[in-house]
């Protein structure tokens, strides 16, 4: 049990320190690395809780404290996951609708060219 919650402390660590070196060379914007952060974070904290941990198992109905530790945290990055493809889903439609708004921009731009080369 101590060797991987002692894993979890270190991972969350790991994760902590590789989302502030991202976010300083500017590889993932501020507003994107507090969701990741706040994972991390509440990994960190989990994995040294051990009352909590045996509240949360007990709770869960899980015989083993790391098991609802892996299980929380794996709910908490799922629900991470869902709000990035919620953001990827709109930036999609974003680019798409902006890709159309230039095709029609372009139309007219060579409509107005053969205008006025008709002249």
């Amino acid at each position: 049990m101590d060797r991987l919650l002692n894993v979890m402390t270190g991972m969350s660590a790991l994760l902590i320190v590789l989302v502030l070196f991202s976010v300083r060379r500017a590889r993932i914007r501020v507003e994107y690395s507090v969701a990741w952060l706040t994972g991390a974070v509440a990994l960190l904290a989990l994995s040294r809780a051990r009352g909590f941990l045996h509240a949360m198992a007990d709770l869960l109905g899980v015989a083993d404290p790391p098991l609802a530790l892996l299980l929380i945290v794996g709910c908490v990055f799922l629900i991470i996951f869902y709000r990035f493809s919620l953001i990827i889903s709109q930036l999609k439609d974003d680019n798409i609708a902006l890709a159309q708004r230039v095709a029609i921009l372009e139309y007219h731009i060579q409509s107005l060219k053969d205008r006025a080369a008709g002249f």
